[in-house]
């Protein structure tokens, strides 16, 4: 079932915020009365445009060039508009009155691309970048922001921001929906009930190409290193501008390639061995949806080698026995791992480091990301196997593959202790 909880946030807006919020939400509204505009017809139904994919392509070039708004709010005026219309046209099937759609009301619709959500702010795409105005939440209760839009059993699906020109006020109306799964397709036996899992989380990062919650690293160093090496002779062949040069250049990029392809290689065949040393049957990655904006810092030959890595890894583990999976990778790298704590905050990690504000546990902040990784497939997988209407509500033990020591700094094994 389906369950959503709509949450309601009062924003706090500086003037400056109020200013830019206030031009996107005008070049939102005219994407999507263009839209409509388009779409319409006076003369027939039929000759409506209600085809989502085909209006965005026909439209979405004309409407970037036209406004500020970044790509992801474009596309959401678009699919309001055709919603809208396509509502239109289904009274008019019934024989109701109606008219070409029009979008007065200040709103603007976000998804996860475009709003990023912190324990006291948001981050909302606009005309001009990224603004991030802060939450005005009650300290003494629990509100439904932090009920739903922060907790591990509910995932966001869309919010829309509402300006109140009577109170001169934003508001956010945050909609989530209940986590059924989280793309885990293991099978269940009739015969011997839920099958046992053992996971290994792997959170990826620039820094760090690679972590595993049994508290491995691979490292980014060298990977980086020969990345500029091949950027330097590229920039050097590409200044003398011979044809000889450009020969050259031509076997430098099948070089690099090829090196690219091998280093990733070998990274996936040691992260799919440590899942066989650790008698892990499943390999959990972040969702890579988006990670360009996620990793801030990261380059082009980094977003390059994360979906390398994982293509290579899930064609490798299989055929180890061990299959892969992705998670929603939502404050993963904020949240405490320790099972009895999970408190999340954006003060909890500052670069590589990680020091939860509440119980004071400290960590390399890669490995507690991993560590989240795999803890939230293991409760998604234990949620999905109690509503299933198949389990008869029963259970399954998932285990976290994790190291038996601390881990602080950028060892590539966990030293022993903790």
């Amino acid at each position: 079932m389906d369950v959503r909880r709509t949450a309601v946030v009062k924003l706090a807006i500086s003037d400056e915020q109020r200013d830019v919020l206030h031009r996107t939400a005008e070049q939102y509204l005219y994407c999507a009365n263009r839209t409509a505009d388009y779409c319409w017809s006076d003369t027939s139904y039929t000759k409506c445009k209600t085809n989502k994919r085909q209006v965005r392509d026909a439209l979405y070039s004309e409407l970037r060039a036209e406004t500020d708004l970044q790509a992801q709010l474009v596309q959401a005026a678009i699919r309001r508009a055709v919603g809208s219309v396509k509502g239109v046209v289904e009274r008019w099937k019934k024989g109701q009155r109606v008219s070409c759609p029009t979008f007065t009301a200040e709103t603007t619709d976000y998804d996860t691309r475009s709003a990023t959500f912190y324990p006291n702010k948001v981050s909302l795409a606009t005309v001009e970048g990224r603004v991030e105005p802060s939450f005005v939440l009650p300290a003494d209760s629990l509100t439904p922001y932090e009920q739903y839009v922060l907790s591990e059993d509910y995932e966001f699906c869309e919010s829309t921001l509402r300006y109140d020109a009577a109170t001169d006020e934003f508001y956010l109306n945050i909609s989530t929906r209940r986590c059924e799964s989280d793309g885990d397709d293991a099978e269940v036996s009739e015969d011997t009930g839920h099958p046992d899992q053992t996971v290994l989380g792997i959170d990826l990062g620039v820094n760090s190409l690679a972590v595993s919650s049994t508290g491995t690293f691979w490292q980014g160093d060298d990977y980086d290193h020969w990345c500029r090496e091949f950027e330097k002779r590229r920039g050097e062949m590409q200044q003398r501008g011979t044809q000889a040069a450009h020969n050259a250049l031509l076997r430098l990029g099948k070089r690099e390639e090829a090196w690219r392809k091998q280093y990733i290689h070998t990274v996936a065949n040691e992260l799919v061995g440590e899942a066989v040393e650790h008698d892990c049957d499943v390999i959990v990655f972040e969702d890579l949806t988006d990670i360009r904006e996620r990793l801030l810092h990261a380059k082009w030959h980094h977003v390059w080698a994360f979906r390398r890595l994982y293509e290579y890894v899930s064609y490798k583990a299989p055929e180890q026995g061990v299959s892969v999976e992705q998670v929603k990778p939502n404050h993963t790298s904020q949240r405490c791992s320790r099972t009895d704590c999970g408190f999340t905050h954006e003060d909890n990690r500052d670069g590589e480091h990680f020091c939860c504000q509440k119980c004071g546990y400290e960590v390399n902040a890669d490995y507690n990301g991993a560590k989240n990784i795999g803890l939230r497939y293991a409760r998604n997988r234990r949620h999905k196997l109690r509503s299933s209407p198949k389990s008869g509500g029963g259970d399954a033990k998932v285990d976290l593959r994790i190291n038996g020591g601390t881990l602080n700094g950028k060892s590539h094994r966990p030293t022993a202790g903790d």
